[in-house]
């Protein structure tokens, strides 16, 4: 009979440990440490996909991967363009914010062209054919498995052999190899594994659905994320329409990709001018709101950027961000008093990405700057402006990628001024679009107004 052993498991490195203290020795991180049960028998681990013999690489054929449309196109955006066969995606985010009802308005959509299965550990038969008569979709084709436990699905993919097959969700399956309770880190990672392992082989394509931690990071073993071949995330607030879906990860497409969806009684819809939804459209121009063009992937956004400067009426003058990094905040406002000449220490300054969209990409920073000049000097920045550059420690406006895409989208969507970096600067003019293009902040400063 196998012997069991307990050890500890991080749930954000997966390192291992055979007794639990604070802190995980691999990444540092606290409170970390989660207790798992091993069995010590013999080994049941198999390589992930089917093994070949020695060859070369050059020898071997590059073949055009065959993709299938969901018939939802914000979601194939994400997906690099459809489902992949064989493919494993990991789709995480906040309870309520529409994982489930985007994944049975998918198996809906292709049960004309796919054989699929639902397997739910969360709801049971009732509580899903009630949702899909809520969505007012066509179920017929759908199969339903309201089941937990790992073997028994195996074995129902195993004899049907579908497509397609969502599991929803992986924190609930359990495999009877551990005797650990569903969702801790060594059901997790098994059971995973075992999916994943199966959809290689067979080349069925499985969705997994994520919980997600407090953080809004996915729960269990970081190792997750690396098994899998593609991890999305499910943005935005759950009381507002719009829900946002962002790859952080996909070997089968750009990451960063942003799809855009409306949440209606009918289930999520796809938005086909994202840009109009980060736009305030202001009747008048307004003092410390500056419309940046950021990439998304392989997508050109419009998004308003606003800044409120106020006086500090304490020590320490407060700086929020929200949507934008706060440390970069810190380091634009540093090079501002240095190279534009306009100390902001005494300054309460407050910044918002409108539609609760997130901006990582340094190519914000101009425009940030642009929206914090115009609310500090309460007035309004050039009618119809855009503004992108990444601004440098020395001053210096530094180039961003896509530089005529950003541009070609502003001037489809009515903007007539541009204050681009130099390099950035196109080299045909565009149709109804005048384009500033700087080097330096000083520069910059010049054409901010009317």
């Amino acid at each position: 009979m196998a012997k069991t052993k307990s050890i500890y498991v991080c749930t954000e490195c997966g390192g291992t440990l055979p007794k639990w203290q604070g802190q995980c020795p691999h990444c540092q991180a606290w409170n970390t440490l989660q207790e798992t049960v091993v069995d010590t028998g013999p080994t049941r681990f198999k390589s992930l996909a089917n093994t070949s013999e020695l060859q070369s690489l050059e020898s071997v054929e590059a073949l055009d991967i065959p993709r299938h449309p969901t018939g939802l196109g914000e979601f194939d955006r994400v997906l690099g363009g459809g489902l992949v066969d064989g493919a494993v995606i990991l789709i995480g985010g906040d309870p309520g914010i529409g994982k489930s009802t985007l994944l049975l308005q998918t198996l809906c959509s292709v049960t004309d062209r796919m054989q699929v299965i639902y397997v739910s550990g969360e709801e049971s038969a009732e509580q899903i054919a009630l949702r899909a008569k809520r969505l007012n979709v066509q179920s017929k084709g759908v199969q339903l498995l309201a089941e937990i436990q790992l073997e028994k699905i195996l074995a129902t993919l195993e004899k049907h052999r579908p497509q397609l097959a969502v599991i929803d969700s992986i924190q609930t399956i359990y495999s009877e190899a551990l005797g650990s309770a569903p969702g801790s880190v060594g059901q997790v990672r098994e059971c995973s594994a075992q999916l994943t392992r199966f959809a290689k082989q067979s080349g069925t394509t499985i969705i997994l659905v994520g919980h997600v931690t407090k953080e809004g990071s996915l729960a269990g073993p970081r190792v997750l994320e690396h098994i899998v071949d593609t991890v999305l995330y499910f943005e935005g607030d759950t009381h507002s329409s719009f829900r946002l879906i962002r790859a952080f990860k996909n070997r089968f497409g750009a990451v960063n990709e942003l799809g855009v969806f409306a949440m209606t009684e009918k289930g999520l819809r796809g938005v086909s001018n994202p840009s109009a939804l980060f736009l305030s459209g202001h009747e008048s121009p307004v003092a410390g709101s500056c419309v940046l063009v950021t990439q998304e992937g392989t997508r050109p956004l419009l998004v308003e950027v606003q800044s409120l400067v106020e006086d500090a009426h304490g020590f320490n003058p407060k700086r929020l961000a929200n949507g934008m990094e706060q440390n970069r905040l810190a380091m634009l406002l540093a090079v501002l008093h240095r190279f534009g000449g306009l100390g902001l220490f005494d300054q309460d300054i407050f910044l918002n990405a409108v539609g609760g969209v997130k901006i990582s990409e340094p190519a914000a920073d101009l425009a940030i700057l642009a929206a914090i000049i115009s609310s500090f000097k309460n007035r309004p920045l050039k009618e119809k402006l855009v503004v992108f550059g990444e601004v440098g420690l020395a001053g210096e406006i530094r180039p961003v990628q896509r530089g005529q895409e950003r541009l070609k989208e502003a001037a489809k969507l009515g903007f007539h001024v541009a204050i681009v970096p130099a390099a950035n600067a196109p080299k045909q003019p565009i149709d109804g679009l005048t384009i500033h293009a700087v080097s330096r902040i000083e520069q910059a400063l010049d054409y901010f107004f009317d």
